[in-house]
């Protein structure tokens, strides 16, 4: 794809383009503990966005979405928020230079690649991670990675709308062959995980359904949990977040809360303690056991922090009886998009189309499938 993406900028602009790609990621458990200061252990995928970016020595950012056949310009003097969504992936990038008093001069990109969009691999953090490492070393910025981590973050945050936690950009420009990375959301200290993939592959079944409540409850979590946070400094004032947070300390307060408050801090204070134990059977190489930490995982989704949805359930459940499955579960922000599944290498194929002709049959929707393999974090492709 990077060479249809390349000719396709020659032909736009005449010149030859500096080429970035910049990866997709899974989370193999740790949902919904990133905006909460906790952990993750997610890894950089072969689903990938990739760029073509040059100076065009004018005032102009001149971009064309290679996937959607659309172009737009746009005044690299007067960045402001777009109506239509994917420029805001971009501009945003843009904006935040300028804020940290880069000068951008004008340029042209192509970009596109085979992240799918919606399925909870991050596309988003892959263009804004991308678009950060092209102009930083497109215009010699000198930025270090974790700059433009966050730089991208907050593109999130403050262009595309979305208040997401620091994990999928930093997945996507951290990422680390055949390692994942245990990332600490408070303090972004990160230690890379030694993932034995020879027996197994991660196999993504897309659900191809988004609900409509995934973006208003996303935020509605995040509200729950800080209300949960708010009564709980009533005792100890030292808290700052549900990373700080213990069982028993929820216990010993259970009657002042709402319930369904309680559930929300229950299950995230239980993730984070999963994400530990889990990474402890990753060093013991134990994938079996690191695999039912994942379908823990997935029931206090369903029931304690209610984002699953009948499908992400099924498509988990269907997993169970097999004793090729080491671990499933649901992955992102919910009401949708993918399960995560750990397979033995050797039974992918009987996997997937199992679970294909399952899906097709309780749901009437072609079940999409991807096999991923951990790659590295966002970077210059030669050619």
């Amino acid at each position: 794809m990077i060479d249809d993406i390349q000719a396709k900028f020659r032909e736009l602009y005449q010149q030859e383009p500096l080429l970035v790609r910049s990866p997709g990621r899974v989370n193999l458990i740790g949902e919904h503990t990133d905006y909460n200061d906790g952990f993750v252990l997610p890894a950089a995928i072969n689903k990938e966005i990739f760029f073509a970016i040059a100076p065009n020595n004018t005032n102009q950012v001149r971009m064309y979405a290679f996937d959607l056949q659309e172009s737009a310009t746009f005044d690299v003097n007067h960045i402001q928020r777009s109506k239509t969504s994917w420029h805001n992936y971009l501009l945003g990038v843009i904006a935040q230079f300028q804020k940290g008093k880069y000068k951008v001069p004008g340029f042209d990109v192509v970009f596109g690649g085979n992240v799918p969009i919606g399925a909870g691999l991050s596309s988003s953090a892959a263009v804004e991670c991308g678009l950060a490492f092209g102009l930083n070393h497109l215009f010699d910025f000198g930025l270090e990675k974790l700059s433009l981590v966050k730089m991208a973050q907050l593109a999130e945050h403050e262009y595309a709308g979305v208040m997401s936690g620091i994990m999928d950009q930093f997945a996507s420009m951290f990422g680390k062959k055949n390692h994942a990375i245990k990332l600490d959301c408070r303090s972004l200290d990160y230690e890379y995980m030694d993932i034995d993939m020879q027996d197994y592959r991660i196999v993504l079944c897309d659900t191809r359904i988004k609900h409509s409540l995934a973006a208003t409850e996303y935020n509605t979590r995040r509200k729950e949990c800080e209300a949960g946070v708010a009564l709980l400094r009533k005792h100890y004032p030292e808290i700052t977040s549900l990373r700080d947070v213990t069982l028993p300390m929820l216990e010993q307060h259970q009657a002042e809360f709402d319930p369904v408050v309680y559930r929300r801090c229950t299950y995230v204070v239980q993730e984070n303690n999963r994400v530990l134990v889990a990474c402890q059977h990753l060093e013991e190489g134990d994938m079996q056991a690191f695999g039912q930490q994942m379908y823990v995982s997935h029931e206090g989704l369903q029931h304690d922090y209610e984002v699953s949805c009948p499908e992400l359930d099924f498509l988990v459940d269907q997993t169970r009886p097999l004793k090729t499955v080491a671990g499933a579960r649901m992955m992102g922000g919910g009401f949708g998009g993918c399960t995560i599944n750990l397979v033995e290498t050797a039974a992918v194929d009987a996997f997937t189309k199992q679970m294909a002709d399952a899906y097709q049959k309780q749901f009437g929707v072609t079940l999409q499938l991807y096999i991923a393999s951990i790659v590295d974090g966002s970077s210059l492709v030669d050619c």
